[in-house]
């Protein structure tokens, strides 16, 4: 079973704007559409950036910024002064884009995208092939991930469930492949032996939940004696 990729996911009827939109124009489009950003794209069709709630907000709160005093700008960069009153400030789409645009391939997986979501702090990342956009991939998309079915899966024998539970323990570090025995018959998995705590309990059940072909998890573990913690 191949994991859902962006191709998969993304929407690809993506709402965009050519660089001198008016911002208010982008700002309508947004507000009518029912969306929270828009590519930028220029003549040729090559990505620019994207308009973002964010970047609106931010034009809208510089209407108002006080005048900054003689005093701070001695030790304020002028380019980085500009950059900013420009965004803030700025009439077109290109004047308050966000430039540094996240992108994704339409094989990265749902996996690698909400990664990628979580460690950049963005709500959506676009689907670009040779510099060309291919479509978008939101919060919202990548949720159809949990829920969408997976592909129907051929039976597997119980032996390779078992293999599979095992090697899968054997990469968690909270996972005790000495103490804790794995028995599957029918695609049920159960569990013998000790477990340390609670949370470990859980997190076996997840585990093997999680493994191809398992029906259901049965924890017939017993907690851990404390002779056994010493040489645990």
């Amino acid at each position: 079973m191949s994991p859902l990729a962006a191709r998969d996911l993304m929407t690809p009827d993506v709402v965009t704007v050519p660089p001198e939109t008016p911002v208010t124009a982008v700002a309508r489009l947004l507000s009518e559409r029912g969306i929270s950003a828009v590519p930028v794209l220029d003549k040729s069709g090559a990505l620019k950036g994207i308009v973002t709630e964010a970047d609106l907000i931010r034009r809208l709160a510089g209407e108002t910024d006080a005048p900054r005093g003689w005093w701070s700008s001695l030790f304020n960069d002028p380019a980085t002064e500009a950059e900013r009153y420009a965004r803030t400030h700025g009439v077109t789409a290109a004047d308050i884009m966000t430039e540094s645009v996240v992108t994704v391939a339409e094989s990265t997986t749902a996996a690698e995208i909400a990664h990628l979501m979580e460690d950049s702090h963005i709500r959506r990342v676009l689907v670009v092939n040779d510099g060309r956009l291919r479509g978008i991939v939101s919060r919202a998309d990548l949720l159809r991930a949990l829920v969408t079915p997976p592909p129907a899966e051929s039976e597997l024998s119980d032996d390779r469930i078992r293999r599979a539970v095992l090697a899968a323990m054997r990469k968690e570090p909270w996972a005790d492949t000495f103490y804790t025995m794995v028995e599957v018959k029918d695609g049920v998995v159960e569990f013998h032996g000790f477990s340390r705590t609670e949370a470990v309990k859980r997190g076996l059940r997840v585990l093997a939940e999680n493994v191809p072909g398992v029906k259901g998890v049965i924890d017939s573990t017993q907690p851990m004696p404390v002779y056994l913690y010493a040489s645990a």
